[in-house]
Order: C-alpha cells, then structure tokens, then sequence
C-alpha cells in the first residue's frame, strides 16, 4: 500500500509531486523517490531512504525540473527499506522507470526468464521486474502505451503502476489491479495518483479506473481501454472533499476507514499464498518451504506463538484451525510473561512470533530468549526490515498496508489469515489435513473478502442502528463479551476495541465460564454482548445467553444471516454471512469493531489516537 503521483503539464513537476507525496505519506514511509523528464530530455531520478523528509532534503540539493513526473511514497512488500529498493525503478537502458503499488506474484519466474534474457536487476523488488518487462516489449512495439498494456498481460497479482520513458516525453501510462487508480483533470494539465488527496491542491475532476484497466495521459488528453484494449468512456467525478477528508477517503477517521479497508487488505494477504492452479486453489508459503528443505522442521512436535494485545488474541483464535489441521499442540504465550516463566522450548518447538510493528520490546525479548534455546523462529509483522525479523529464521509478511489509527484492525484480520495460512501448511506438512478439506478451505479464505464487503456495504445502510445501539452501550460503565470456541477469542477482541477507544470497561469470558462467577456482574445496566455465529457450540451458547436474560441483562448478538431463532434470545442482532467456524469470526469482528467506533463516538473519545496507548511499544 503506497502513495503514487503523476502529473504532465507546463508547470514544474517536482513541487506537485512532493507536495502530492507529503499528502499521502501515511500510505507508505519506507522510502521515497520521483522521476522526472527535464527540458533537455534527460529522465532524472532522486530516491531516498526513510521519511519523505529525506527525499526532499536531497531533492533541494539536487533541482530537478521538468514538466513531466512520477513520485512515489513505498510501504516495503519485497525487498528491505533502502535507497536501492525505492521507487522509481529502471529498465538496462535508463530510458524507463516504473512506480508500482501491490505484489507481483510471479515475479521470481519473470525475473529469471528476464536475467536469461540478459536483462541486469539491480534492486530485491518485485516492481523492478516490470520495468525489464516493458522494456523487452519495447523491442518489438515502439509505443509506450501498447507495449505495457501487453506487459501487463504476463503479471499475476495486485498492482497500482505509472510508467514514464524519456523516449515518450509529455505522457504518462497508468494502470490497476486491485489497486487504486484516479486520472485527474486539470486546466492543461492532468495528474495520475493512487490516492484523490495527492492532486486535490491542484483538482478536483476526476476519473476513477475500474479493474484491469489502463490509462495514458498527455498535459491535454487522457485515454482509457481495458488491459484487452477495449476503448473505456467513463464520466468524471467531482470531489467536494476537504484536504483532510480526502487523506482519510472521506472518512471522518483512520479508525473506520481501516475498518473499511480490511477487505483488500485480507485480499492481499493472500496473495502470492493461494495460487489457482489446474486441479484448484493451492497453497505456497516459500518461507516455511525453506525451512521444511533445510531440515529446521524434522524434530518440532509442538508450536507457541508469541505476542502482546491484538496479537495474542489472533493467535488465540488461530490456534483452533492450527491444532485441528495438524493435530500439532498449540500454547499461545503472551510475550511480556513468556520470558520469566523458565519456559521449555527448544529444537522441537517451533515458535512464532507476532508483532505488527516488528519492534515490540516484549515480543522481541521473549524471541531472542527463544532462539537462545534453539526453537527455530518464524516472524509474522508488517513491517519489512523491521527489528523482529533479524531475529528469526523466517518472516512472513502481513502485507495489510499501513495502519494509522493506534487501534488494531486490519492488522488483527491479516493476523489471523497468516496463522491460518501457517496452520493448513503445517496440516499439509505433516499429512494431516487431506486434499479436499485443505481445497475446501483456501476456497473458503478467498471467498472471504467479498463476505466482508457485504458486512460493510450492510453497515452503511444500517447506521440508524449502530447509533441506536451506541447510545445505550455508551452510557453504560462496564460490558461483558461471551463466546466458545473461535468465538472467545473474538469476544475478547471486541471487548479490547471497546476499552481501548470508548473507555468502556469491557471483559470477555468463555461464556461457559459464565455461571462460575461473572454471572454474578450481569444486571439491567451491564449489557452482554454474544458471538452466536453457526458452531458447533451454537447451542450451548444460546443456553449461556438464556442464563443471563434470566437476570435481565441486555444481549447484543452477532449471529449468522439465515437464523431465524436467535432473535427470540436476543434484544438486538447483527448478522454477519455464514462462512466454515475456524473462519467466521474474520467475519464477527467486524460489526464489533463499528459498535466500539459508534460508542467512542458517543462518548466523544479520541478515536484514532486513544489516551495512554501508543502504535509501537517499544518499552517493557
């Protein structure tokens, strides 16, 4: 998830793509870089490292004028934070750079077909490669624009690019792939951005590019066709927008639009993971593959996964599907204790450590003690090169894009998809999990971000009732989360939004564990909240829910679409798709995250920045 612009026009570009880059520096702060053609014909580039701050400092060392530019923010997704892994990249002949958002997932074949070829790579990319690719296209068609219509043709993935060539002054090309594409349309001059807070200084006419789509613009003209060159005619927008809104997408915070992003970001995840082949869905995890040939794998017999937060609370919740399919015991460890309890780990035991910012101090001291036992260690974090994955073997990437807001969202979805993906790989591994079942369930995760759209679509027509539903949650003191099995983790998930943002006081049981003493909470004015999707505990939940109606507590339920019982247990209901019980509560947690938004809301909080938290903690 990166910030691209472009712009072709009689002004200097340089300026309109920093300043473009600064407003959409949240999407990546990895490294920048912008290219620009200057009046002599030269295709100058500068990339730097690090915060935009960096670039800009050796941009006004360096003055790079020209009408015509690409600058580009990058949220590494292959290859460390450095100056030679920012975008732009260049082709053998320095003619042509590419800016790239997304994941190519059969680079590594195109770029050996490319070496052997006697193309030179010069940087750990996946987006390198299609800079080669275009340039060998080039050789055959001497038209920028057909030539990466056709480039295209050979990737498999996810991509946002633009594509500027000195032998093609004056244009820019364009294109996407479940990534973000706007033309913007100016007064002579005319802009490509991945986001419409990048151009809205200089614009407010837009044109929005569909899937699968390309786009060529001149300071006066723009095009559209489909990748199979079919002509596209789409009306332009125009954006009311203020600065701040637009870098949000309009939403009003980081929280509920990342909320909202959760869908692309679970998409993403996938991808590069679950490959569609002749005889159906497969599963690649290259990283535990090499682990597996190295022979660190033959002696494990147990897993512990290590993290803090939202973290232990996926890994509480992947732990369900990972014993299930590989019949491998599971203890879930939170970091902060794991290092002073003489823990026994050891070659056997493969750990897995979890750390969305890759440089939390608990995770990062119970890792090293770890290692210090020789558990082979795999890193699950979003942040390349971050501190976690000098410390393991292996690293897998959540690839949720950037996460602004404090509070964990998209982070603790991706989370549990890569537990998930780990533990139908180890099910494989050790000959556990039979083909169909393993099918059934990379089919079920594929199917799960269009299960989410609709979650989302559903809770835009009915904001009446998250805000009915806020009103009486916020006035309340404290609240109480059930749920069994994959449920509880859930719970508990919910319960941690609502304190974290609305100051509520929430706790999570197993709701078996109710009539054990919690109970004993429950009155008019302390609600419950339920996790009643399909299960096989979908019974004893309901007797759970009866007992606590018995005290006249209020129930809020989060049911599946189809049951038609479960309003006579409940006095409200959210509904969410039916999907397989070791992935339903992807979909469960949605409706509580918007319910805790909807209460901070009400309680008039600081959403994306709550009281005494921080991002990355750093500190034990």
């Amino acid at each position: 998830m990166c910030g691209i612009v472009g712009y072709v026009g009689p002004q200097q570009a340089t300026p309109i793509l920093l300043g473009g880059l600064q407003r959409v520096e949240y999407r990546g702060y990895d490294s920048a870089g912008i290219a620009v053609i200057s009046p002599s014909g030269e295709l100058l580039m500068r990339k730097a490292a690090g915060k935009l701050k960096n670039l800009q400092s050796w941009v006004a060392t360096l003055e790079t004028e020209g009408g015509t530019g690409i600058g580009h923010t990058r949220w590494a997704t292959h290859g460390r934070p450095n100056d030679e892994n920012a975008h732009p990249h260049v082709d053998c002949t320095g003619d042509l750079m590419v800016i790239h958002n997304g994941i190519i997932e059969n680079y590594a074949e195109l770029r050996d077909d490319l070496l052997a070829k006697g193309h030179v790579f010069s940087s750990e990319t996946d987006t390198e490669t299609i800079a080669h690719l275009i340039e060998e296209t080039l050789r055959s068609v001497d038209d920028l624009y057909e030539a990466t219509r056709l480039a295209l043709g050979q990737l498999t993935g996810s991509y946002a690019i633009v594509v500027i060539s000195r032998n093609h002054p004056g244009r820019l090309v364009g294109a996407r792939l479940y990534c973000p594409m706007i033309v913007g349309l100016g007064e002579g001059e005319n802009f490509l951005a991945s986001d419409i807070a990048a151009i809205l200084a200089h614009t407010r006419r837009m044109v929005v590019l569909d899937e699968a789509e390309i786009a060529e613009i001149t300071a006066t003209s723009f095009k559209i066709t489909t990748l199979d060159g079919a002509p596209v005619s789409r009306d332009e927008i125009h954006v009311d927008w203020d600065a701040e809104s637009a870098e949000k997408g309009g939403f009003p915070h980081f929280f509920v639009k990342e909320i909202h992003e959760q869908p692309e970001a679970l998409t993403r995840a996938l991808t590069g993971r679950v490959l569609d082949e002749s005889g159906g869905p497969t599963l690649r995890l290259a990283e535990l593959d090499h682990l597996a040939a190295s022979g660190t794998l033959d002696k494990v017999t147990r897993v512990v996964i290590l993290g803090c937060g939202s973290s232990v609370l996926a890994a509480q919740l992947a732990r369900y599907a990972i014993e299930r399919w590989s019949r491998i015991p599971v203890e879930v460890a939170v970091a902060s204790e794991f290092r002073y309890a003489d823990p026994i780990v050891g070659p056997e035991t493969l750990v897995i450590a979890v750390t969305q910012s890759g440089e939390t101090a608990d995770t990062l001291a119970a890792t090293r003690l770890a290692r210090e036992h020789g558990a082979p260690i795999v890193a699950i974090t979003n942040v390349v090169g971050s501190a976690i994955t000098r410390a393991a073997d292996e690293t897998l990437y959540l690839q949720a894009g950037p996460e602004i807001s404090v509070t964990s969202t998209k982070t603790f979805i991706t989370t549990t998809t890569v537990l998930s993906l780990i533990g139908l790989w180890l099910g494989r591994h050790a000959g556990a999990l039979i083909r169909d079942e393993l099918q059934e369930t990379l089919e079920a995760l594929r199917a799960l971000p269009a299960k989410m759209r609709r979650v989302l679509e559903q809770s835009v027509s009915e904001q009446a009732h998250h805000e009915a539903t806020a009103a009486w949650l916020a006035s309340c003191e404290s609240c109480m989360f059930i749920g069994r099995g994959a449920g509880y983790p859930v719970a508990a998930e919910g319960a941690l939004k609502l304190k974290e943002i609305s100051y509520v006081h929430a706790e999570a049981y197993p709701a078996g564990e109710l009539k054990h003493g919690p109970i004993a909470l429950l009155d008019p004015k302390t609600p419950l909240v339920a996790i009643a999707t399909r299960s096989r505990t979908y019974d004893k939940v309901i007797s759970n829910v009866e007992e606590v109606r018995a005290r006249e507590a209020r129930v809020l339920a989060i049911a599946t679409e189809g049951d038609a019982e479960i309003a006579r247990h409940a006095d409200d209901v959210y509904f969410v798709p039916d999907a397989p019980e070791a992935l339903a509560p992807v979909l469960a947690i949605i409706p509580l995250q918007l319910i805790s938004y909807h209460v901070a809301l009400a309680r008039g909080t600081d959403v994306d920045q709550p009281r005494n938290l921080a991002k990355s903690v750093t500190v034990e």
